[in-house]
């Protein structure tokens, strides 16, 4: 039953979309609209996939873009996951002018399908140890029908739930990579030189330079704005509200450091290894 009610949502979700294509054409004209790149912003979870969506909504007001209201690529409409075969329809039938975000990682075929020439791929990423915190208040205060919920529930502290989050877990019912596992497969999309990669923290610390990266990106595509780049900034600004997110919480960099205790640190840096040298969050691996 629940699963038709989703359908039938989703079916009203299409029509809407197209209503919304009506509505850019009519604005910008049908061949601004074609002409334009087929945007999606990725992300792991937890590592800022909500702000590089509300970010990139922004295009809309301010030339041929289209945000159709979908969740992330690789979720059907009542957060189940999506398998990868559904996921690849989902992106490949994106139309130009389209904004979608996910949760995808750098293999194939994702790799092929979001490095095409019609493609503009927003990678965000954010320092492992904001994302594990990010991640234990997500599942243990916020979601209950997170995989980890009840896992979470039952640790008596903080410490006990953040080395879950650094080291993993191979519980029946509970798998969860480790922190350096579930990086890797999303690191490759920094060394892929048709995507755009950004920090999570650029984008809350240096806004308006990172507003102007993503524009002169958009830009390569051959898109002409129809406003001023101060007129387009500001209108990326306003679309930033992370706080209407259902997942918000404090989103701040350097959170991590209220929550790790020294045993946190010890066990991070043994699981991550080179992996915060590699992202550019420190000079040197062992000692922070």
């Amino acid at each position: 039953m629940m699963r038709t009610y989703y359908r039938v949502k989703r079916l009203l979700k299409k029509g809407r979309l197209q209503y919304r294509r009506w509505l850019a054409v009519r604005r910008w004209g049908k061949a601004a609209l074609q002409q334009a790149p087929k945007v999606i912003g990725i992300a792991l979870p937890k590592g800022g996939s909500h702000f590089i969506h509300q970010t990139l909504s922004g295009l809309a007001e301010i030339g041929p873009f289209i945000k159709p209201g979908f969740p992330p690529v690789n979720r059907f409409e009542d957060n189940s996951p999506l398998s990868k075969k559904e996921i690849l329809i989902e992106i490949d039938k994106m139309a130009p002018g389209e904004i979608r975000y996910g949760y995808i990682p750098c293999v194939e075929p994702f790799l092929s399908s979001l490095t095409k020439p019609d493609r503009a791929t927003v990678f965000i990423y954010r320092d492992p140890r904001d994302l594990v915190v990010s991640q234990v208040f997500y599942a243990t205060d916020m979601y209950p029908d997170h995989g980890m919920h009840e896992y979470y529930q039952q640790l008596n502290s903080m410490e006990a739930r953040l080395n879950v989050a650094i080291e993993g877990s191979s519980l029946k019912g509970f798998e969860l990579a480790n922190v350096r596992d579930r990086y890797l497969p999303q690191m490759k999309w920094l060394e892929t030189p048709q995507v755009l990669s950004i920090r999570f923290e650029d984008l809350i610390l240096n806004r308006e330079a990172t507003l102007e990266k993503i524009l002169d990106y958009i830009e390569s595509f051959g898109v002409k704005f129809f406003c001023s780049r101060l007129e387009a900034v500001d209108a990326f600004r306003k679309t930033i509200q992370p706080k209407k997110s259902g997942t918000y919480r404090k989103g701040q960099p350097g959170n991590w450091r209220e929550h790790f205790t020294p045993e946190n640190k010890i066990r991070f840096k043994n699981v991550a290894g080179d992996l915060l040298t590699k992202l550019g969050y420190e000079e040197n691996d062992l000692k922070w």
